[in-house]
């Protein structure tokens, strides 16, 4: 961590009240550092981490922290608040800030960052010092780990150093032990605050932790021969642990991650009085929720609400690795479009007729290439659908059960089913109980074609054909949209576009209008073009209100809004997500009642679109552009009028001492917590 910070990047009296105006206060030491090089479009990466999950720690610290590619190398900022800063956090407001900011694709660098930070954020000599620092340079060197080193005390003549403690294995004895897995939704700071959490508790009670960090950087497995010797496992986790079944056969505590932070020594007691018990869990693949500390009371409902996050993040998954070829594919076919026009997919093989001097031959070389990237979609959707739910045994058959939903005219839906399928069916096969002489080809060719062989059965013999008989349903209906009904399609997505921006139902929609386009028909393309449309609302209004009535706005969300207006052009509807944090109740219905008109407009004028992304910059492969444009337009105005409205009559509404107050201060806004 030598050049993460310098005493430039530390603000001992940090003055700011909010964790926006924190962050900003922080990020712009940074881009005096030259580490950062456009504070907007960084603070718009920050603000959409945050809203994912707060990064409030326990403790009194915060850790707001992006990839960006505004940032030019890993850089940590420090700040030490007086008033504390709400993150979020559950026993308060923080006094310590650290800012971490990383290059994208950095994620090694960024990992490293983060769990060093969080590691020794758990130490209270740590949090202490940082408190009690007065010299930038100093903290600096200090957060560094450049503590200078300590004189030993000079021993007193005839006095004897102190012995050491004696340690259970010194004394004779097998010291009690437990393997822990820790992990967390973005596999970086509580994953291992919890680790460091265990193991201090730990050496603390005598007891010897070893604990596997599952990050977001992949995970390193623990040694067999230590889980065959441990007493006792912990989970520790708020995401599936991986390859569970090495932990088959031993007591077991499983909670949340925060559990293990807050309450480590709870947890190891527990453990300890599971095996003095004899209390063996049952574990397998397929297992689900947490202990809540409370019994085993109404666990049904939710090991149930449990399932529904693993299942939308198994469709996620698999979406998520489609967007690339969908986002290549379709921008190539839409320019081949815009070269040589629609005849340009009849074009013979540019294999075999390729002209180099002529605009058509061009066109239709960019057609077949995006034709070649789109016929990966499906297989690729149900490849890593499989991949998310058993890791890398389940890729073949969720390909091959993708490709064969192809093959039957399954299409998209064929897709996701035959992902679940290939998924659930390595699940089943992993927990049946092998010889110890197999568990080596297990995974590389005994589960490969036995799933494979499993699935391709299914989707050729039973499910294939009545999920391609639903899936033509679903393409008749959308082709046949026509006059209400298509208008309230696009009421329904705009709403679920705008309503989390970013969040689980935004991505609901986005992801089925990019199915659409693994076969794409006059109905899906105008779900697309309604779903980007619908999209692009919420930081255009927010940028646009803030231009007509800044009165009503700080000084940080005007200046949220001028990077909001390439945001919003960009398709990049987080941009608002630092309004809406500020005043959800406010900024979240104006711009979904602005995103329903969008929607419903863009329906209703039949506007096609072939790119998943884009936004204006788009425009020219857009059926019927103009009136796509007035779609936008009217939306925003719609989201804008709105937002001023409800924000003015707020303003208007204290009783005349608050008036007169907020008159002389020019700025009458009281912020809300996020």
């Amino acid at each position: 961590m030598s050049e993460l910070i310098t005493a430039e990047l530390v603000d001992l009296d940090l003055s700011a009240a909010t964790k926006d105006a924190a962050a900003r206060s922080l990020a712009e030491r940074m881009v005096a550092a030259h580490r950062v090089t456009d504070l907007d479009g960084f603070l718009a990466d920050v603000a959409a981490r945050e809203a994912q999950m707060p990064t409030g720690l326990d403790g009194g610290i915060g850790i707001p922290h992006c990839r960006s590619e505004h940032v030019n190398a890993p850089t940590l900022a420090f700040g030490r608040s007086a008033a504390g800063i709400d993150f979020g956090a559950a026993d308060g407001p923080a006094d310590l800030v650290f800012l971490i900011a990383a290059p994208a694709g950095a994620d090694d660098d960024h990992l490293t960052i983060l769990s060093g930070l969080a590691r020794r954020l758990m130490d209270p000599e740590f949090t202490a010092a940082l408190r009690a620092g007065t010299d930038p340079a100093a903290v600096a060197a200090l957060i560094r780990g450049e503590e200078p080193a300590e004189e030993p005390a000079a021993e007193e003549e005839g006095t004897a150093p102190e012995p050491e403690a004696e340690t259970a294995e010194a004394a004779g004895s097998v010291p009690f032990r437990i393997v822990a897995v820790t992990s967390c939704p973005t596999g970086i700071a509580h994953t291992y605050m919890a680790a460091e959490s265990l193991a201090s508790a730990g050496r603390a009670e005598g007891v010897e932790v070893t604990v596997e960090t599952q990050g977001s950087g992949g995970f390193k497995k623990l040694d067999p021969a230590v889980i065959a010797a441990a007493d006792a496992v912990i989970w520790a986790h708020d995401v599936e642990v991986r390859e569970r079944t090495r932990f088959r056969g031993k007591p077991l505590v499983d909670v949340g991650v925060k559990a293990g932070i807050n309450r480590p020594a709870e947890l190891i007691a527990e453990a300890r009085r599971k095996a003095e018990r004899g209390e063996i869990a049952a574990v397998s693949e397929a297992d689900g929720g947490k202990d809540s500390g409370d019994g085993d009371a109404d666990r049904s409902g939710a090991d149930h609400a449990h399932f529904g996050v693993r299942l939308r993040t198994y469709l996620m998954s698999g979406v998520s690795y489609m967007v690339p070829f969908v986002a290549a594919g379709g921008l190539l076919i839409a320019l081949s479009f815009a070269i040589g026009g629609y005849e340009t997919a009849s074009a013979k093989s540019v294999a075999d007729h390729f002209v180099w001097g002529e605009a058509d031959s061009w066109a239709a070389l960019l057609n077949q290439i995006g034709s070649a990237a789109f016929a990966f979609l499906v297989p690729v959707l149900a490849g890593y659908i499989a991949y998310g739910m058993a890791d890398r045994p389940a890729l073949v058959p969720g390909f091959v059960g993708g490709s064969i939903a192809l093959t039957v005219n399954a299409g998209f839906l064929g897709g996701l089913v035959a992902g679940l399928l290939a998924g659930a069916v390595v699940m089943a096969i992993q927990r049946v109980p092998v010889h110890a002489t197999l568990r080596g080809i297990m995974p590389v060719l005994v589960i490969p074609l036995i799933a494979s062989a499993v699935v391709g059965f299914l989707m050729f013999i039973v499910v294939g054909k009545p999920i391609a008989s639903l899936q033509n349903a679903l393409t008749d209906w959308l082709n046949g949209l026509s006059g209400s009904n298509a208008v309230i399609l696009g009421v329904v997505l705009g709403l679920m576009m705008c309503f989390d921006m970013g969040g689980p139902l935004n991505k609901v929609a986005y992801a089925f209008a990019v199915g659409g386009l693994a076969d794409p028909t006059d109905g899906s393309l105008k779900v697309m073009a309604a779903v980007m449309a619908a999209g692009m609302v919420p930081p255009l209004a927010m940028a646009l209100a803030t231009t007509v009535r800044k009165k009503l706005f700080t000084k940080t969300e005007r200046e949220n809004g001028r990077a909001a207006w390439v945001l919003g052009a960009s398709f990049i509807t987080e941009g608002a997500i630092p309004f809406a944090a500020a005043d959800p109740l406010r900024v979240i219905p104006s711009v979904m009642a602005g995103g329903a008109v969008t929607g419903a407009l863009s329906m209703a004028f039949g506007a096609t679109l072939r790119a998943p992304h884009g936004g204006v910059f788009v425009v020219p492969l857009i059926g019927e552009p103009f009136l796509y444009l007035l779609a936008i337009a009217a939306g925003t105005l719609v989201a804008t009028a709105l937002v001023v409205l409800l924000k003015g009559a707020r303003r208007a509404a204290p009783d005349p001492a608050g008036a007169a107050g907020a008159s002389a201060s020019g700025d009458s806004r009281v912020p809300v917590a996020a």
